[in-house]
């Protein structure tokens, strides 16, 4: 008996055909800071030659036009009407003055910075040559820019009982780090931990397109001049920009400008991009990302370099900002 061919008939709607099937959704791309990413670029950024030329001869010679302006007003007002022309050159000494105290404190900002960058580069050559003697110099101007810091007394006290019976440049170095730096450490990181709940926040609450990313850059020049302000760099505005796009090049040159996928599991509780949506993810890597811009603030503005206390890591730092706000998985 030969055998034909069989026909199976599949009973529903037509729907259910291979052909009307609904095609399989693409993966959505892993979050990756684009918020903190765009600020970053911002940041670091440096313009051209033309259009640094273009803007300093612009300024130069509106500067000109308006003072020659200003000048030639106040000498007519003052034929015109000798009180009110007095009156308003009395306004325009006023606006000078003010204008160069504002200059005077961009200078004293800018020389904050480097005096920070100075203790820290004598600190580094002091440990490296094993000299105590310089250690001890690096020590004594460590004690003069914290002195009037109620939150090193304690501290300053304790250096003063044991520095004595240090023998080793490396000792000393670190004793210091141990009883002035640490507590400062510590308010530092409570401001980067503070900016990076409040980027990953806003980037998670707030869909407006740009407004995550102007967040992100407010919250990280408030967190650098923090930073700063903390460790006795008090900066200014022009300063503030000077160290975040230092900052920002620092991280750039060690290559430190990306968050994986395992630093958010870490964080989260695994899985993290599968289960939550695509906003919250952005706002736990905009918030790794300033945890990282705070770190990374904290080594250029600390005036010794790290020997006995240990290097926050941006895990650590991520987790206690984000605590409560992201459920742990199970499993």
């Amino acid at each position: 008996m030969s055998r034909g061919p069989i026909l199976i008939e599949i009973e529903g709607d037509d729907e259910a055909a291979p052909d009307r099937a609904p095609p399989v959704p693409e993966a959505e791309a892993a979050p990756e800071g684009r918020a903190m990413r765009a600020a970053m670029a911002g940041l670091a950024r440096r313009p051209s030659w033309l259009a640094r030329a273009f803007w300093g001869l612009a300024l130069a010679l509106i500067g000109v036009v308006v003072s020659v302006a200003a000048w030639d007003f106040a000498m007519a007002l003052l034929e015109r009407s000798p009180l009110l022309g007095r009156v308003v050159t009395g306004l325009g000494v006023a606006l000078g003055v003010v204008a160069l105290v504002i200059a005077l404190r961009e200078a004293a900002g800018f020389a904050r910075l480097g005096r920070l960058d100075a203790l820290r580069a004598a600190a580094g050559a002091a440990r490296a040559e094993g000299d105590l003697g310089a250690a001890r110099a690096v020590v004594a101007r460590l004690r003069r820019l914290y002195a009037a810091r109620p939150e090193a007394a304690w501290g300053l006290a304790r250096l003063d009982e044991r520095a004595g019976e240090q023998v080793e440049a490396d000792a000393l170095l670190a004793l210091a780090e141990a009883e002035i730096l640490a507590p400062l450490d510590t308010a530092a990181l409570r401001e980067v931990e503070l900016a990076a709940r409040q980027v990953a926040l806003v980037t998670a609450l707030v869909p407006l397109a740009l407004a995550d990313v102007v967040a992100a850059l407010v919250a990280n020049l408030r967190m650098i001049r923090a930073v700063a302000t903390i460790y006795g760099g008090r900066t200014s505005t022009l300063g503030s920009w000077r160290l975040a796009r230092a900052v920002v090049a620092h991280l750039v040159a060690t290559g430190a400008v990306a968050v994986g996928d395992d630093m958010i599991s870490s964080v989260a509780g695994g899985g993290v991009v599968s289960k939550l949506s695509r906003r919250f993810g952005e706002g736990v890597v905009n918030g790794a990302l300033t945890a990282r811009v705070g770190l990374a603030a904290m080594e250029l503005c600390r005036p010794l370099p790290r020997l006995a206390v240990s290097r926050p890591t941006v895990t650590g730092v991520l987790r206690r900002a984000l605590a409560g706000l992201f459920a742990r998985g199970e499993g």
